[in-house]
């Protein structure tokens, strides 16, 4: 049997998901867990083969996720299943150590068929995204100015900004300019749609 381990923060997409899972003869569903937080307890308590993130969760983020199972748990391979099939989140995840990216509106017998694939040593990559992720290149963006960007997404105020990352008022403004130029924006909320656009925030 190989076994599962799924995070999705959406309560009903897991349950789907692991009542679709529970219908494949070899594949059993060991544990399944709503954050990015609960994800290593439940892998180091139940060793499972394969686990499948959701990108976007409260809290720690599903590709920050796969690096640190990469690390805690190096037998246990990753397939990222997301909304979102964006040329960023893709080489993301793929630097992270993913073994596999799959979009949640696939085929069910793809997921199960990716499962498969992956806990046999292979890469399950959309070749679509994979071709957007070469022509979109890499991201642009520091880390701290993806902070700051992801920071104004939420609509938080530069003096905000200023105060959760401890940098000054000034600061945060260089890095929102270097931002908007990096991503051939005119205004921050514009830097905004293309990043998240491309996956990078």
């Amino acid at each position: 049997m190989i076994r599962v381990l799924l995070a999705d923060d959406q309560a009903l997409v897991r349950g789907a998901l692991a009542a679709m899972l529970g219908l494949e003869r070899d594949i059993e569903v060991v544990a399944d867990v709503g954050t990015g937080e609960e994800v290593l307890p439940a892998a180091r308590r139940t060793r499972p083969d394969v686990a499948l993130l959701d990108v976007q969760m409260p809290g720690t983020d599903g590709l920050t996720v796969a690096a640190a199972l990469r690390d805690a748990l190096p037998t246990c391979r990753v397939v990222m299943c997301t909304t979102f099939g964006r040329p960023g989140y893709y080489t993301r995840a793929m630097a992270a150590g993913a073994a596999g990216f799959v979009v949640k509106d696939a085929p069910p017998e793809h997921l199960a068929d990716a499962i498969r694939r992956v806990h046999s040593g292979l890469r399950v990559v959309d070749p679509v995204l994979a071709a957007q992720s070469r022509t979109s290149g890499p991201n642009p963006l520091t880390e701290r100015e993806r902070e700051v960007l992801q920071a104004a997404s939420e609509g938080a105020t530069v003096a905000d900004i200023a105060a959760a990352l401890h940098l000054s008022g000034g600061t945060v403004r260089n890095h929102l300019s270097a931002a908007i130029s990096k991503t051939n924006a005119t205004t921050r909320a514009e830097a905004v749609h293309i990043a998240e656009r491309n996956g990078w925030l």
